[in-house]
């Protein structure tokens, strides 16, 4: 009898979108495959494409040690397992590529388990991916595909999904160097100038009307005032070409 196995496809994301500081997530279309089997024993990972040359072939392996986590959630482990991925997400470029390993883990392990879907339906799924990753904007594009919008009612983790207006067609600058998300959140300060949370607030509720239905209401409603100027040191090229675009109006 052949053993279980799972392939999936998980999309790259974009999250914040300018204004909407760790709540929005938009899907790309680019996409890397993960194809998980159960094996008798051991642990084999194999990785083409990005990252190939530098992740490891262990448990440390973020796709294994999120099939750990969750089967854990689901009950227990297989005896053995074996990985392949196939990465086209380019890594710590900003594109959600740990997202993208943390998602598809969670829906492989579901798919081999027994009713694992119901075990762990997508708001289960989304708040595991959300524990690991520790921010649910690019998870949740990743899961659900899509705009979405994440956030948190008392304990538990909403989001919703919206249609992107036919007319928007994402477009990502990809940076030869790599920038650290850790670092990154690092830098923001542990508090808000209070006319730049109002004005964040106002482009942040903007900003799906404008993805959805309004696409002219868009360069009001990418605008940030509370996380990217803080960020800019970690990522200059890539502040310095936001800072030139809008200055063209784009």
């Amino acid at each position: 009898m052949p053993s279980p196995i799972a392939t999936v496809e998980v999309p790259a994301s974009s999250a914040n979108l300018g204004s909407a500081f760790d709540c929005a997530g938009l899907a790309l279309g680019l996409y890397d495959e993960v194809i998980v089997r159960v094996a008798d024993s051991g642990l084999s990972v194999d990785v083409a494409g990005e990252g190939a040359d530098e992740l490891p072939r262990n448990k440390r392996h973020l796709v294994v040690s999120t099939l750990r986590q969750a089967f854990a959630a689901l009950g227990g482990q297989p005896r053995g397992l074996e990985v392949v991925c196939a990465n086209r997400i380019p890594q710590s470029r900003g594109l959600g590529s740990s997202s993208a390993a943390i998602v598809a883990a969670i829906v492989a392990a579901r798919a081999l388990v027994l009713g694992g879907e119901e075990a762990l339906d997508d708001q289960a799924a989304l708040a595991l991916a959300t524990e690991i990753e520790g921010h649910p904007d690019n998870v949740a594009a990743c899961l659900y595909g899509g705009l979405t919008l994440a956030w948190h009612s008392g304990d538990a983790l909403q989001v919703s999904r919206l249609a992107v207006h036919p007319d928007i067609a994402p477009v990502a600058f990809i940076p030869s160097s790599r920038a650290s998300t850790k670092k990154a959140r690092g830098l923001l300060p542990a508090t808000i100038d209070f006319p730049d949370a109002a004005a964040n607030s106002a482009r942040a509720a903007l900003l799906p009307l404008a993805m959805t239905t309004s696409p002219a209401l868009l360069f009001d409603a990418t605008e940030d005032r509370i996380h990217q100027q803080f960020r800019a040191s970690a990522m200059p090229r890539t502040a310095a070409l936001v800072e030139s675009l809008r200055a063209d109006g784009i």
